[in-house]
């Protein structure tokens, strides 16, 4: 098991980064909007599937590459680093668009809507660097417990805030669609809410040394 600490920090980072709109939440929203909220969830299986997918391969991958290669852990970190600061450079810069702001999309099976839901997780570049970037940092090396442990323990942690989050904007896309063009306002300070809290975790991250 990771140390508590690092399971709560690695949580609020993953409940940031999804409170953060992007490929898998947009196309979520869109589907429950387009096609109703049981479309929703059925895309939200397939990001499910591609999120176990890259928690699997990272977990793996980062238990040989830290042992292995030197400055490896500090390399991941400060790719980790940058990649929040760039985040919240989209979450505050000026155009910024809000998820609810969708097309329609046609109607797809059951079948359709899954794996574009799987595709859609795998080619999003903020989930391959969550778990290649990010993860590595809140694992604590030489604590008696294995890294693929801490790792599969973390990444499990990220995909249940990550799943409750867009299962939750998925029942009520319709409802805060209307919302948020009746007050647009909100939208804004969602926006720079997030931005500060991933600057926050950037700087952190990036003064930090190795556990």
């Amino acid at each position: 098991m990771p140390e508590l600490s690092n399971l709560i920090a690695f949580s609020l980072i993953a409940l940031g980064m999804v409170l953060t709109p992007g490929p898998n939440m947009i196309y979520v929203i869109s589907r429950s909007i387009s096609q109703g909220r049981r479309a929703g969830l059925i895309s939200l299986g397939g990001v499910a599937a591609g999120f176990i997918f890259y928690m699997l391969c990272a977990a793996f991958g980062i238990t040989g590459l830290v042992m292995a290669v030197p400055y490896a852990y500090d390399t991941l970190r400060m790719a980790g680093a940058a990649y929040l600061l760039y985040l919240a450079w989209q979450a505050v810069r000026p155009g910024g668009r809000s998820p609810f702001q969708v097309k329609d999309l046609p109607h797809d099976s059951n079948r359709q809507l899954f794996l574009m839901g799987l595709m859609t997780n795998l080619f999003n570049p903020k989930v391959a660097v969550l778990y290649l970037s990010l993860l590595p940092q809140f694992i604590t090396i030489g604590n008696g417990t294995s890294v693929l442990s801490q790792s599969l323990v973390l990444g499990s942690a990220q995909i249940v805030v990550s799943l409750s989050v867009n299962a939750m904007v998925a029942m009520a896309a319709g409802s805060i669609a209307m919302f948020l063009t009746q007050k647009p306002g909100w939208a804004a300070v969602h926006r720079w809410l997030m931005g500060t809290v991933l600057f926050g975790f950037a700087v952190r991250m990036a003064a930090e040394g190795r556990r």
